[in-house]
């Protein structure tokens, strides 16, 4: 369905992704584990045309987009939810839902509203609310329902649990996984290494800008190196 082929991204003089190369499935949530600095919001930013790379492909359904806008990849069914939620904070709870079906099929406005709303109930209730006076999980819950009516093919998702107390940890990755049940794939960023494997089919780990690691995720949790360096074992 998707991937990326020696994706090399310079910021000036620094190489940020050396090389990148993966894919993912129809149906699949992939993973993309590392440390901060690794590189992987700049992979999914360059996958969402936000960054352009200096050498390398993006492509979806065999099609190359390396070069496409950031509104032609939305129509393509790319959506990401960016890292810090990044909510319109002036703008109310409606308002942040709406704009995520700015590109969407036109008369699917209505119906991605209820699923939204069918999915966060605290997003109904408080539609009429200012954004910037959420909490972080609901703020989170936004950015995600936001993406959600883009009616996206595959969600890029860049660290959802960032900043979250355990328990919102917790109902963010149920959510992630109910989003992929009804039918969405999802590749995810997420320094929270274990639950980022519990949930993935495979996963990607990254350092210094470069895919070192690659597997199915519940195989590449029992080796020792990831044990040792990500999950705390």
């Amino acid at each position: 369905m998707f991937e990326i082929r020696d994706l090399n991204v310079h910021y000036g003089g620094i190489h940020a992704l050396k090389g990148v190369s993966l894919e993912v499935n129809d149906g699949e949530i992939v993973t993309l584990i590392g440390a901060n600095g690794a590189g992987k919001s700049t992979t999914l930013r360059t996958v969402s045309g936000l960054v352009k790379p200096t050498s390398g492909h993006v492509i979806i359904d065999g099609h190359d987009i390396t070069r496409a806008t950031p509104q032609a990849r939305v129509k393509l069914g790319i959506t990401q939810v960016p890292e810090g939620r990044r909510v319109f904070p002036s703008m109310s709870v409606l308002e942040n839902l709406e704009l995520g079906s700015y590109l969407a099929p036109k008369g699917s406005r209505a119906s991605s509203l209820d699923e939204v709303y069918e999915r966060f109930p605290v997003l109904a209730d408080r539609r009429k609310q200012l954004a910037g006076t959420l909490s972080g999980g609901e703020q989170q819950m936004l950015a995600v329902g936001r993406a959600i009516m883009a009616r996206p093919r595959i969600l890029l998702l860049d660290e959802p649990s960032m900043g979250l107390a355990p328990l919102l940890v917790q109902e963010i990755f149920d959510i992630i996984a109910s989003i992929h049940a009804a039918g969405t794939t999802i590749l995810l960023v997420e320094q929270n290494a274990n639950k980022a494997l519990q949930i993935a089919d495979r996963a990607y780990v990254m350092e210094t800008g470069q895919i070192v690691l690659s597997g199915q995720a519940a195989e590449l949790a029992k080796t020792e190196d990831i044990k040792r360096v990500y999950l705390g074992g």
